[in-house]
């Protein structure tokens, strides 16, 4: 059911690349530009060749219902901060259609085991501040709040 994403499915992705922007743009549009994509075809074809970056998707066998963009860094001898290796998900988006089927759960936990097969020391992503619903998903995943951005708008 979860696979590292090819080529075919391309897409798909962007079709739920949309409904990710759209939440976004709905609740910052004076950050998001509606109907629109953060990636175009030919950067997710190049996205899914780059190791460091993999894609996965959730393929309940009618088509790809849901993805995680993935991507992994690491610190080594940096003089303030530990070694470490981290799996950022820069991306989650589950299919409008197909939330409240545990895809979202799925993808996760598939993640989470990923990262720790290549030796990660945690997991970190961003949430928009007023994205409840994800907010509350990536608490039931058990992530806790690491950091906190802040702003002040000047115009």
């Amino acid at each position: 059911m979860i696979r590292k994403a090819i080529k075919e499915d391309i897409g798909r992705i962007i079709d739920l690349l949309h409904q990710v922007n759209m939440v976004h743009h709905e609740i910052r549009p004076d950050l998001f530009r509606p109907h629109t994509t953060k990636y175009d075809r030919q950067e997710l074809e190049n996205l899914l060749t780059a190791e460091e970056k993999p894609v996965f998707v959730f393929d309940g066998g009618n088509g790809v219902s849901g993805y995680a963009f993935c991507q992994i860094t690491e610190i080594k001898d940096d003089i303030l901060l530990q070694d470490i290796k981290t799996l950022y998900i820069d991306d989650i988006c589950v299919d409008g259609n197909a939330r409240g089927r545990h895809v979202g759960k799925a993808l996760f936990e598939y993640v989470r085991e990923y990262a720790k097969s290549i030796g990660c020391h945690n997991i970190t992503l961003n949430v928009w501040e007023g994205n409840i619903p994800a907010s509350r998903f990536y608490q039931n995943m058990g992530m806790k709040v690491q950091k906190t951005t802040m702003e002040t708008i000047l115009c």
